[in-house]
């Protein structure tokens, strides 16, 4: 009886080994989804670590990493914000007059097309590097509750100040040394 409980015992070990055997059109198989699953993986990757996070109506484009170490000025205005249209001026004193890294951007608050937004500028004279609003523009903040709305990215991208309000150029001076001052 010992010997027809060992066989019983072997077949079953050797069926389990059967099932741990794979066929060499198995391990292809395998093989071909790993490859597949680690492409679409370096795909995605590819995409995202190339693709651009804002682009300027001058047709500059920008990644935020690539601002890393400089301090981005960001100003939310409006063409029917008389506040806003009040301070162009002051930043356009300030773009003409920027602290060592630091750019300065300003942004329509209401999505138009390239041809608008040009328009608008040419319309009101603002020189300043207009972002592009649309769908595939990422910023580190949201839209404001209210205009202006000037918002002060660090060098590790981090937003160090909300100002709702109007701005001068003089104020933001002052804002950007006590936060580098701050960051020493």
């Amino acid at each position: 009886m010992t010997k027809k409980y060992g066989k019983e015992v072997q077949q079953r070990i050797t069926a389990k080994k059967g099932t741990l055997k794979m066929t060499n059109a198995v391990k292809q198989g395998l093989l071909i989804i790993l490859v597949m699953l680690l492409s679409a993986t370096a795909g995605v990757w590819f995409y995202y670590y190339h693709q651009t996070d804002f682009e300027t109506l001058q047709g500059e484009t920008y990644k935020w990493r690539d601002l890393e170490g400089n301090w981005v000025i960001i100003n939310y205005f409006a063409p029917w914000c008389a506040p806003c249209l009040r301070e162009m001026p002051e930043l356009h004193h300030l773009g003409n007059n920027l602290p060592p890294n630091t750019s300065l951007f300003a942004i329509n608050y209401d999505v138009l097309t390239k041809d608008d937004l040009q328009a608008m500028a040419d319309k009101f004279g603002i020189t300043l590097n207009l972002i592009t609003a649309n769908e595939e523009t990422r910023l580190p903040i949201t839209k404001p509750p209210y205009l202006p709305a000037t918002y002060i990215v660090g060098p590790k991208g981090q937003v160090q100040a909300e100002i709702l309000g109007e701005v001068t150029a003089d104020i933001l001076k002052d804002k950007i040394a006590a936060l580098q001052a701050r960051a020493l």
